[in-house]
C-alpha cells in the first residue's frame, strides 16, 4: 500500500473516532460469511458504525488525536474491528446478544467509553450496564418531577374531596 494511502486511510479512522465519542475495538475475525452479515445488520439496526481497520493505522490515528490513548495499545493485535457509537451501552448490549447465541465471537477486546478505557471481554457486563447519557437525563427528570406530580395530585384529589364534602354538607340542610 502507499504512503500516501495510508495517510487517506489513517485520516478516515481519524475523522470516524471524532465523529464518535465512543468505540469498541472487537475481534470479529472467526465469523464466517453468514455471522459477519448477521452482525453488520444488529450493528446497522443499533446504530453502530463497524469498521475493520488494521491495527497500525488505527494507531497511527489516535496517536494523531487529542487525548490519551496509549491504554488502548495493547489491544491492537490480532484483527480488530471498530465499533463506533453515540450511545455508550449499544455496542456491549449487541455484542452481549450476539455471544448467547453459542457464539465465541466477536469478542471484547477493548472499549474507550465516556473517557474511560475499559480492557479485556470480562469488562463486557459493565460497560452493558452502563446508562446513556439521555437514559440519565430521563432519570434526573423523572426525580425532579416526582414532588411536583406528588403536589399536584394531593391539591387535586383534595379539592375534590372537600367539594364533595362541602356537597354533602349542603344537602344535608
Amino acid at each position: 500500500m502507499k504512503k500516501e494511502d495510508k495517510s487517506a486511510i489513517i485520516g478516515q479512522i481519524a475523522d470516524i473516532l471524532k465523529e464518535y465519542p465512543n468505540f469498541y475495538l472487537v475481534e470479529t475475525a472467526g465469523l464466517n460469511a453468514e455471522k459477519t452479515s448477521e452482525l453488520r445488520r444488529a450493528c446497522f439496526k443499533a446504530g453502530v458504525k463497524l469498521v475493520v481497520v488494521k491495527n497500525t493505522l488505527l494507531h497511527k490515528a489516535l496517536e494523531g488525536m487529542d487525548g490519551d490513548y496509549t491504554e488502548l495499545y495493547p489491544a491492537l493485535k490480532g484483527s480488530t474491528s471498530l465499533m463506533c457509537t453515540t450511545v455508550a451501552n449499544a455496542p456491549a448490549k449487541l455484542i452481549k446478544d450476539f455471544v448467547k447465541k453459542d457464539e465465541t465471537l466477536p469478542r471484547l477486546k477493548a472499549a474507550y467509553v465516556e473517557e474511560t478505557v475499559y480492557f479485556g471481554a470480562d469488562q463486557l457486563d459493565t460497560l452493558a450496564t452502563i446508562k446513556s447519557k439521555n437514559e440519565l437525563i430521563a432519570d434526573v427528570i423523572a426525580l425532579l418531577q416526582s414532588p411536583a406530580k406528588n403536589v399536584v395530585s394531593a391539591l387535586t384529589s383534595g379539592g375534590t374531596k372537600l367539594h364533595g364534602i362541602l356537597e354533602t354538607l349542603a344537602n344535608k340542610e
